[in-house]
């Protein structure tokens, strides 16, 4: 059962069925988070069946995170221009296209093409759900719509290991690493003719037209800082990740530049930039994506290499950072209500402590069930920051410039995960060359708690209200 809620969205009164309507804008949310983590469950499996190198194996995972954060600003546009829905029905229609050719895939460099394909895919669909939940809903339901989000995508990248191994392990009809794709195509199957009859349509004004060099320059400066960041520590930092960083700054300079000169055919209006809750909130989801990313990926080394566990095995410990989330991310919007944004810097600082207490077994004699308690308390914080944060971000942001607003803001949540990996891998490696891996990883969280507190401090520059 649905109610409608009516709300002029672009000029237009629209009719939106609140429970049909939304459940089909998370579920593409859901399953393209959840690939962003699944995948490294499969990876051992997919190199021996595809007899991949390193090389090849490390872009089936890079390749969708590279496409998807120099895609999300101008999927954002696209959908402002075009309308929002159908950028969404387009995007999530090849996201399944493209994760029935991951599935099928015949070898390793197609798997990498395929996965490429879905980074694209997913960057057109992503900022169209923040956008078509930020112009159709508002007061209560708009903060509980947020509230869901945050609870969808943050339970995609809780729960992506363990779906994975328990899919792997399932080996259904002889598939086994190939179920980790193929899950997505019935889910599209589904969601695809539902969103045209429940997702209302909204885009902005009518008459402009896409800004074609300006999507040109900001692609490719995301791509300077994302493909080196991504890369570098693998590949031991050569001249050529050093020789991107350093050009990145001046392409989007130069793209900069280049929209303030044309004005309204702006692929971004910078002067959303004015906005001190937007502005402000970008750099929050940078810097905080940097402490939650970077966790993920030590806490599956530490459990899997350092812990000698199976993808199953360390899966199931994320169930108690999940639930921990699902917590605080239920009753984020109640508490948002009392603290305002308070409500984040409470729980960067939740987030450290419990990365405090992991460190603290980790680095004891503590076994794998005293990392529980540990695991709660960050769960905890990361839904006290991830389920309020796009309301905080996009509070005030004119309908007409939503999904690219929404497309800035995914865009800062994808590159502050790649920079944090980046930083942590480097401090976690570092250490394990002259260590152990509790002390790599004891290490990597007293830095991911630092993250944390400056994100607390950021919180701080945010409007009152």
């Amino acid at each position: 059962m649905t109610t409608i809620l009516e709300r002029p969205v672009g000029g237009e009164q629209v009719a939106v069925p609140r429970l049909s309507a939304l459940l089909v804008l998370l579920s593409g949310t859901f399953i393209t988070t959840l690939d962003f983590f699944i995948v490294n469950v499969a990876i051992p499996a997919t190199q021996r069946d595809l007899r991949a190198g390193p090389a090849m194996t490390q872009f089936v995972v890079a390749g969708f995170g590279l496409a998807l954060a120099a895609g999300l600003i101008t999927g954002g546009r696209l959908g402002d221009l075009y309308g929002r829905r159908r950028m969404f029905v387009l995007g999530l229609g090849l996201f399944t296209l493209a994760s029935l050719a991951c599935g099928l895939a015949p070898g390793a460099r197609f798997l990498v093409g395929a996965r490429v394909a879905q980074g694209a895919a997913a960057a057109l669909l992503t900022p169209q759900v923040l956008a078509i939940v930020n112009t159709a809903y508002t007061g209560a339901h708009r903060a509980r719509a947020f509230n869901l989000y945050g609870l969808a995508m943050g339970f995609g990248g809780v729960f992506g290991q363990l779906i994975g191994g328990l899919l792997i392990r399932a080996d259904i009809a002889g598939l086994g690493w190939r179920a980790v794709f193929l899950i997505n195509v019935p889910v599209g199957l589904v969601a695809v003719p539902a969103a045209y009859r429940t997702v209302p349509e909204s885009r902005a004004a009518n008459g402009a037209r896409l800004d074609v060099l300006g999507t040109l320059l900001v692609s490719t400066g995301l791509v300077l800082i994302v493909l080196p960041l991504v890369e570098g520590q693998q590949q031991g930092w050569p001249l050529w990740t050093w020789l991107c960083l350093g050009a990145a700054p001046a392409v989007l300079a130069g793209f900069a530049a280049y929209q303030r000169r044309i004005g309204g055919r702006a692929l971004i209006d910078l002067d959303l930039f004015r906005q001190r809750a937007f502005s402000v909130g970008a750099v929050i989801a940078l810097v905080g994506q940097m402490a939650v990313a970077s966790f993920f990926f030590v806490l599956a080394l530490y459990l899997q290499q350092g812990r000698g566990m199976s993808p199953l095995e360390s899966g199931l410990v994320f169930l108690a950072l999940g639930a921990g989330y699902f917590v605080s991310s239920s009753r984020a919007a109640q508490v948002a209500a009392r603290l305002g944004r308070q409500v984040l810097a409470v729980g960067a600082l939740t987030l450290a402590a419990g990365y405090g207490l992991l460190a603290v077994v980790a680095t004891g004699i503590g076994g794998t069930a005293g990392l529980v308690p540990g695991l709660l308390v960050a769960g905890c914080g990361m839904g006290l920051v991830m389920a309020p944060l796009p309301a905080t971000a996009l509070t005030g942001v004119e309908p007409r410039h939503a999904a690219s607003a929404a497309g800035v803001i995914s865009t800062s949540l994808q590159a502050g995960g790649a920079i944090g990996i980046a930083v942590i891998g480097v401090v976690f490696y570092g250490v394990l060359g002259t260590g152990h891996f509790t002390a790599a990883f004891g290490v990597s969280l007293a830095v991911m708690a630092a993250f944390c507190a400056a994100s607390a401090g950021l919180v701080q520059l945010l409007p009152r209200g």
